[in-house]
């Protein structure tokens, strides 16, 4: 199988969230470049935006450092969360029963491409 070589991938494990939270940002960054994409996750009002621009900085600190791309034609090309772990607690109720919380916990990943620069040329004359 042939590793893609024009992507940058960032991963974040066991991010304290549950998965439609953070999906429901992430919705928002989709194709979007990722210079704006931080800025947007700057100004939103959710605790976990701190963490996915996090994640998405380090995409992008990935791609300048490992792959030497420029950092101004990356895009974000896919984010996506799925779930992990789930912490089970339990409150006390009435009459000597429980009840369940869970603390579900998500894995996010973040993967970026570079645009490709298209020369046009123009041939002959506009009529």
């Amino acid at each position: 199988m042939q590793k893609n070589k024009d992507i940058v991938k960032a991963v974040n494990k066991n991010v304290r969230s549950s998965a439609r939270k953070i999906n429901n940002l992430l919705k928002n960054i989709r194709g979007k470049k990722a210079d704006i994409a931080i800025r947007d996750l700057s100004f939103a009002r959710q605790r976990i935006a701190h963490d996915i621009k996090k994640t998405l900085q380090s995409a992008v600190a990935n791609a300048e450092n490992n792959n030497q791309y420029d950092i101004d034609n990356l895009y974000v090309k896919e984010a996506y969360v799925g779930k992990s772990i789930v912490l089970k607690r339990f409150r006390p109720r009435a009459k000597g029963r429980a009840s369940a919380i869970k603390k579900p916990y998500s894995n996010l990943t973040i993967i970026l491409s570079e645009h490709k620069k298209i020369k046009k040329e123009f041939h002959g004359t506009k009529s």
